[in-house]
């Protein structure tokens, strides 16, 4: 097991939660091939979005669904400062993640969240493991719960 699916277990745990991580094949590194693999709807899937916040220089997440894309002029807004490109060290130094395989949780350093509403119309959605062929399936509610991530709408 690598470090990062480990961390998002070990996180899991922590809250309380006896979550199943299951692996699928590299085809889940998209919204849609996620869902494909574990047959859901594609707004079901739970997508981190990473962006650099200008003044803080840190990240910040946006859990959207599947089907939504986030709107820069919104992000910025909600997160109440410039957001620009996040590059890949800044996202493996702040999360221990790899671009593909951002977990809402386990990442090596508080970061601030948001929750696209969407997501709020399922039971259960899925989200990144810590690795691109890893997921697990959690209630939006308790996704809110361990992540401390604020609704907002920051949806194109």
């Amino acid at each position: 097991m690598s470090k990062s699916l480990r961390r998002v277990q070990s996180a899991l745990e922590a809250a309380g939660l006896a979550v199943e991580i299951r692996e699928t094949d590299d085809s889940a590194r998209t919204a849609e091939g996620a869902a494909a693999a574990v047959g859901c709807a594609v707004d079901q899937i739970a997508k981190s979005i990473i962006f650099r916040g200008e003044e803080t220089g840190h990240v910040v997440l946006f859990l959207t669904a599947g089907g939504n894309r986030v709107d820069p002029a919104k992000a910025t807004t909600v997160a109440g400062q410039s957001l620009g490109k996040a590059d890949a060290d800044l996202i493996r130094t702040e999360t221990g993640f790899a671009i593909g395989g951002v977990a809402p949780v386990g990442h090596l350093r508080q970061v601030e969240a948001w929750l696209d509403p969407r997501l709020l119309d399922f039971d259960t959605v899925w989200a990144a493991a810590g690795t691109p062929r890893h997921v697990f399936a959690i209630a939006p509610e308790e996704l809110i719960r361990i992540t401390g991530a604020k609704q907002a709408d920051f949806t194109a």
